[in-house]
């Protein structure tokens, strides 16, 4: 197992609190917590655009609307894995609440 491996793993056995700061190391570059953003209200246009319409079946697919963004932030800017691939849910909660930090102005923008 590599070095990357264990220390992912450690993570994984964390409170939620740790685990969001954990979150936060793996989005330090500015452009790529800014892709999330877009993604994030991407998706909830996705959301509005389909109740409008009346389209409810296609809900199933707002949890993905944002990782094109989300991991092009990664892979061109953080050079990193993204913490959807370890830890699906508790990524999915830690991208609504960096966007609330972020809207807030607690995370650089």
């Amino acid at each position: 197992m590599s070095n990357k491996d264990t220390t992912t793993s450690k993570h994984l056995n964390l409170s939620f609190s740790d685990y969001y700061k954990h979150y936060l190391t793996l989005h330090q570059n500015k452009w790529n917590r800014r892709l999330h953003v877009i993604g994030q209200f991407v998706t909830i246009s996705f959301v509005y655009l389909v109740c409008v319409n009346y389209y409810f079946f296609l809900l199933l697919l707002a949890p993905f609307v944002v990782y094109p963004f989300a991991w092009s932030g990664h892979y061109f800017f953080e050079k990193n894995e993204p913490a959807a691939f370890k830890n699906p849910l508790w990524a999915k909660a830690s991208d609504w609440i960096m966007l609330k930090d972020w809207l807030l102005g607690r995370i650089e923008r």
